[in-house]
């Protein structure tokens, strides 16, 4: 069928590529049916609709009528949007990365006609430049390759299939992670951190939140200042940089730079999620103004922008990101000349630029991204509102800018990680209306999310579900529940989170602990990819080792300890290849071996109270649980029969078997949690 076949598609990355000249097909059994049908190898090319460099790619080469007039005639090609796919994603950034070559975005794969790879790069410029080869040229000789060298293939295919499949072979340890190993771990990755401007190792820096999460948990537990420093330093720098947007808020997705001047402009839900999660721990200890501000800006950008539309019945969850472009240009929305910013403000304009590192050559291709690099630490309270309303003037002329585009579909496990991030903030800051947020948008995902057959989807948008579940969908989503959980004393959502984690062991467990990223009934895929790393968004397999010891905290139920632990065993001797990308996972098996859980009893006033105390310290291994008076905990619970005290609402703080005694007064009960940790005798 030769014409382009994104139109039917929902993705918005998908449907910018509909008008190309290119015979493009989504990814499917059609698709390669096709391939095999025709004897042509096939073209895959995968990015997302943020992605700056798929859009350069785009513009030279799919929407050339001369290079797409090649493509048609050699390939049958493919366009995936990484997002919507992951898993498609997966299998083909390890094979480039097996072949020797950084992976990266557009991703450009040849394969088989049954869809194994034999060669890929990333972005490849129209015509021979820097380096690279020209597309054209590479088109014609994979094609060359693929019909005069079948051997040479048949070498490259076998080659990859056996490494991947090798890749998959998670390693096996110990169900337990010892302290002294975690804090050897800690003190090696704080060594790693720049002690000038935070972040890990040189330019370009990404959030690498889960790291810096281990770290506070280490300052946490052994009161080491270097821990405290990295993550304060980091979120300092972040917060005060250009990758934080002064003016609308919201992260960008990460710094090209090693002093997070310059970002690359994207944002992504799940870093504004994890930042959010982890800005709302450390302000819950430090009260850092810088980081309250923060967490209150990323919150009103995201419920003004990033809010997807609604569905029928009202409901809404969050959109995936919005784009580094504009009008063509990276970064044009946000950045600023001098002479704009004098005419906007006028006689305020000096103080502004002083504030923001406005200069006449500016500090980016010669115009200026707004950052506080130069005096990371706020005002005081008068001189920090004496400068919004410029940049409120700012903010409001920036909008008659032409916006960059946002992609609005609704992914389940990007929306989990916002909805825990959400839902902790709210019960920090006492914020109802942040709560409501976070309920509705789990309502979103648990109504609209689910197809006919009682199982999540992965992607919804414009009333359409696509595209198969991954884990990471269901161990996003029964985070999220336990922590809504934990906001509410709503028991529907504890059951939701042990129904995802049963349905994710179900059809993702390998039988040995972990879990593949992929459904067992998921078609059209070469292997099923299996890994207990982070990348950019927490591991599924750390994910649901830290669901699986939240559970067994909260319900007693000895069957998910012993889940958290199988599932920390089937990964846990990659530790000793490389623990940098296992920080989920290793924070997890430290909550199994050391959870601290918080029993609250009653229903009235004072056991709000209880809950406002509990809920105002960062407790990375805390669990908190609310009862009604008469609601009986499993016999296994080491809170179970316990219960009010002369009529009033009680709390008792449990470590392993053992409770404290109980506590009715909100000061008292924060005063025994702060103390069991070894950073609350540190002078901050």
């Amino acid at each position: 069928m030769a014409e382009n076949l994104l139109r039917r598609e929902t993705s918005p990355y998908l449907l910018q590529h509909a008008d190309n000249p290119v015979h493009w097909r989504p990814w499917g059994e059609e698709a390669l049916e096709e391939a095999r049908r025709s004897g042509k190898p096939i073209l895959l090319s995968i990015g997302y609709a943020a992605c700056h460099w798929c859009h350069v790619m785009a513009h030279e080469s799919f929407e050339n009528p001369a290079i797409a007039s090649v493509m048609n005639e050699l390939f049958v090609s493919i366009k995936v949007d990484r997002e919507e796919r992951p898993d498609v994603d997966a299998i083909y950034q390890q094979s480039l990365a097996l072949l020797g070559q950084q992976g990266g975005w557009p991703l450009t794969m040849f394969l088989t006609p049954d869809g194994e790879p034999y060669w890929g790069g990333t972005y490849f410029p129209p015509d021979s430049r820097w380096g690279r080869p020209g597309f054209v040229d590479v088109l014609r000789s994979m094609s060359e390759a693929w019909r005069s060298d079948p051997e040479k293939v048949g070498k490259n295919v076998q080659a990859i299939r056996e490494a991947l499949a090798k890749l998959g072979e998670t390693k096996a340890g110990a169900g337990h992670i010892p302290t002294p190993l975690i804090d050897r771990i800690a003190r090696r990755l704080a060594r790693e951190v720049d002690p000038f401007h935070g972040g890990i190792g040189d330019a370009p820096k990404f959030p690498n939140i889960p790291i810096f999460q281990l770290l506070w948990r280490a300052w946490k537990r052994s009161g080491l200042e270097p821990h405290r420093k990295a993550v304060l330093g980091t979120l300092a720098n972040m917060s005060q940089g250009g990758i934080w947007d002064h003016l609308g808020g919201g992260y960008a997705r990460y710094s090209v730079d090693e002093r997070w001047l310059v970002p690359h402009f994207e944002k992504m839900l799940y870093d504004n999620a994890q930042l959010l999660d982890l800005l709302t721990h450390v302000w819950q200890d430090t009260r850092l103004p810088l980081f309250e501000r923060r967490i209150r800006e990323t919150v009103d950008w995201l419920l003004r922008e990033m809010r997807a539309p609604a569905a029928a019945d009202g409901l809404r969850a969050f959109a995936a990101t919005i784009d580094a472009d504009s009008e063509g240009e990276e970064g044009r929305f946000y950045v600023w000349s001098e002479g704009e910013i004098d005419a906007l403000l006028g006689p305020d304009a000096e103080a502004f630029k002083r504030t923001y590192d406005v200069t006449p050559d500016g500090n980016w291709e010669g115009k200026t991204i707004l950052n506080r690099l130069h005096a990371p630490d706020l005002f005081d309270v008068d001189e920090e509102v004496r400068l919004e309303p410029a940049r409120r003037i700012l903010f409001d002329a920036r909008a008659k800018r032409a916006a960059p585009g946002r992609d609005d579909k609704v992914l389940v496990d990007w929306n989990g990680l916002m909805i825990a991030a959400l839902a902790r903030a709210a019960t920090a800051f006492q914020e109802p209306t942040w709560l409501e947020a976070a309920e509705d948008a789990f309502a979103f995902v648990h109504t609209h999310g689910t197809a006919e057959d009682g199982r999540l989807r992965h992607s919804w948008r414009e009333g359409r579900l696509r595209h198969p579940a991954t884990l990471d969908d269901y161990a996003q989503i029964a985070r999220a529940a336990v922590v809504l959980y934990e906001a509410t004393g709503n028991g529907a959502y504890l059951q939701r989170s042990a129904d995802s984690a049963d349905m994710a062991e179900r059809h993702y467990g390998d039988g040995a602990g972990s879990y593949f990223m992929s459904a067992d009934d998921t078609g059209g895929l070469i292997t099923r990819p299996k890994s207990g790393t982070d990348n950019a968004v927490p591991s599924g397999n750390g994910t649901m080792a830290e669901v699986q010891a939240r559970l067994w905290l909260l319900t007693g139920d000895p069957a998910w300890a012993e889940r958290a632990r199988r599932t920390i065993a089937a990964v846990s001797g990659e530790i000793e290849r490389n623990f940098f990308p296992l920080a989920t996972l290793i924070n997890a098996a430290e909550l199994l071996d050391d959870g601290l859980q918080v029993v609250i009893v009653g229903a009235d006033a004072g056991a709000e109270a209880l809950l406002r105390s509990a809920h105002s310290l960062s407790l990375p291994n805390g669990v908190v649980s609310r009862l009604a008076p008469g609601t009986e905990l499993p016999a296994d619970h080491p809170a179970a029969g316990k219960g009010l005290v002369d009529g009033r609402a009680a709390a008792y703080v449990c470590r392993g078997p053992v409770c404290s005694l109980p506590l009715t007064d909100p000061d008292a009960l924060r005063a025994d949690l702060a103390g069991r940790y070894a950073a609350a005798a540190v002078p901050s």
